[in-house]
């Protein structure tokens, strides 16, 4: 009986997206994806070093996803975690100068781009350690039930991660404690080079869900509205003290897995295919099949959006570097 509340709270809220909700996540995908891009321009010029894991391609994830939770639900993520930060609330100038290493930055110019962190908007931080995100997600979830709050905690994390120790303790520490999390598999089919068939024995990945006795569920990761329909239902269940969820979204990076990978694992035939199912212009098609908006009001958001970019770029170009003196703050507490 649960889970058929669940679904009808998740169908009652997918049924009565109004269009100022619809627009708010066409305009995230876009900002994630602009941003991407000129991320990529970036690096390439010089302005950001170290490691950098572009998201684009994976927009429908993080926006679908973060666009069920309440602000004050947290959300851990990875590496490859712009796209969730920017989805969670971040300031793109914050976002960008952090790129940059700049003392603006989110993180104060110590993270760079695989360590973005903003309590203030509940964005508890990307990682660089494979599935070393998902045990902070359970002892956030602890937290919660502990002090018997309404929140949920929303782990990102990729399929590379699933073989590692980490994701099963956790899933089986959050279903035996009936935790308040929501775990997320990003599955873009590599994980860096190898392919998913390749390293784990279960190509269902949402399956893992079944010996740890949670809710398990594969959705079409380039599909918002799917994404955003899983996720209310999942955070429904946590709300209502039914413990955890494993949502596996079916996604792809457009990219390689970093800046510095050809990508010569892949075919160009397999890019074309998915790029066809490119998440930003599925959810334009839909809005403008359903006259829910003109493509005047969605070419602006994108000016719009463009505009916000080039400003985060040269708001982070002309920010200070962090301070000799300061690089040990932080380092250890007092």
């Amino acid at each position: 009986m649960a889970l058929e509340r669940d679904k009808h709270v998740a169908q009652h809220a997918l049924l009565t997206l109004d269009e100022a909700q619809l627009l708010a996540m066409y305009r995230k995908m876009s900002l994630i994806r602009r941003f991407e891009e000129k991320s990529a321009e970036m690096y390439t010029r010089g302005k950001i070093t170290g490691f950098c894991h572009l998201y684009a391609g994976e927009e429908a994830v993080a926006v679908g996803a973060i666009e069920a939770l309440y602000d004050k639900d947290y959300v851990v993520s990875t590496y490859r975690e712009h796209g969730h930060c920017l989805a969670k609330g971040a300031d793109p100038r914050a976002v960008m100068a952090e790129l940059f290493g700049k003392a603006t930055g989110i993180s104060h110019g110590r993270g760079g781009s695989m360590h973005l962190f903003d309590p203030d908007i509940r964005f508890m931080g990307g990682y660089a350690i494979v599935g070393g995100g998902l045990p902070l997600a359970v002892g956030l979830g602890l937290s919660i039930a502990y002090k018997e709050e309404p929140e949920v905690a929303c782990c990102f994390f990729g399929d590379g991660a699933l073989p590692q120790g980490a994701f099963h303790e956790s899933l089986n520490l959050a279903s035996l404690w009936k935790l308040p999390v929501i775990f997320i598999c990003e599955n873009n089919f590599y994980g860096m080079g190898t392919l998913v068939q390749n390293a784990i024995c279960q190509e269902e990945l949402y399956r893992f869900a079944e010996p740890y006795k949670m809710p398990g569920v594969r959705v079409d990761g380039m599909d918002v509205l799917d994404v955003y329909r899983a996720v209310t239902e999942a955070a429904a269940r946590a709300r209502e003290g039914d413990g955890p969820s494993l949502i596996e979204a079916v996604t792809y990076r457009f990219r390689g897995h970093s800046m510095s990978d050809p990508v010569e694992y892949r075919s160009k035939r397999e890019e074309r295919i998915w790029q066809e199912r490119d998440p930003i212009k599925n959810l334009r098609r839909r809005l403008l099949a359903e006259k829910r908006v003109s493509e005047a009001r969605l070419d602006q958001i994108d000016a719009e959006v463009g505009a916000v970019i080039d400003d985060a770029v040269k708001f982070a170009d002309e920010s200070p570097e962090p301070p000799l003196e300061e690089l040990a703050k932080n380092v250890y507490v007092e």
